[in-house]
């Protein structure tokens, strides 16, 4: 490296300490809503199964995929790609494609566990606002990544350009980051609707909201970390 740039890794180095830190406390509360989301599908719901005959256990797939897979992978790779400083900006670039790539993978199967358990129940599709909001978020998400990938990775678009582009590209992953959250936390009310009209007991309700509170958190503290690295 040479001069100038090791006095500008050295200028920022505060900055990628604060957004280290934080990116702890985001993996904290990421890992606590994993364990969480377990508990509760495994202990409370009867299971997680994509192929069983057990409508319960099919749409558990649903919410574990969508968080565990596809908001939690999301959450890694804007946190890769801004905090991993020893990493070299083509490996960051390259982490970061992959792991939202992996996220859309599992998102499209935690979908169609959704899609799956209605035609199971007989129930109609699309018809809350929670699976409106995640369905657009999914799709756009989808965009997203292509634009990425044809901008920053295989295109052969002009340094200038891919200057532009890159705000756009970084406040539609947090603003789409943000609505996956909305539509995390609205799936979680509808769910919790539902079951009050059960045997739920009500400290099934209380991990429900500890859960909602952990996934929020997680995004919060996933923000301040890419928002704090973001001019670095």
């Amino acid at each position: 490296m040479d001069m100038d740039g090791s006095i500008e890794t050295r200028r920022h180095l505060p900055r990628y300490r604060n957004a280290s830190r934080l990116t702890i406390v985001a993996h904290l509360f990421g890992s606590l809503a994993f364990f969480l989301m377990l508990v509760w599908l495994l202990h409370f719901r009867e299971g997680i199964e994509y192929d069983s005959d057990n409508p319960a256990r099919v749409f558990n797939t649903h919410p574990f995929l969508m968080f565990c897979g596809f908001i939690y992978l999301v959450g890694q790779a804007m946190m890769v790609y801004k905090t991993l400083i020893m990493w070299d900006h083509k490996v960051q670039k390259i982490a970061h494609m992959v792991l939202h790539l992996m996220a859309l993978c599992l998102g499209i199967a935690g979908i169609c566990a959704a899609f799956k358990f209605h035609d199971m129940r007989g129930i109609q599709d699309l018809t809350s606002l929670h699976s409106w909001i995640g369905l657009i978020t999914f799709c756009l998400f989808g965009l997203q990544w292509l634009f990425g990938l044809w901008t920053f990775m295989v295109g052969r678009m002009e340094a200038r350009r891919r200057a532009i582009m890159l705000p756009w590209h970084v406040c539609g992953g947090k603003g789409l980051f943000m609505m996956g959250i909305c539509a995390a936390l609205t799936g979680l009310m509808e769910r919790q609707t539902i079951l009050a009209g059960g045997t739920s007991s009500q400290s099934e309700f209380r991990l429900i909201n500890f859960l909602g509170l952990s996934i929020l958190i997680f995004a919060i503290f996933v923000d301040l970390t890419v928002s704090l690295a973001r001019y670095v």
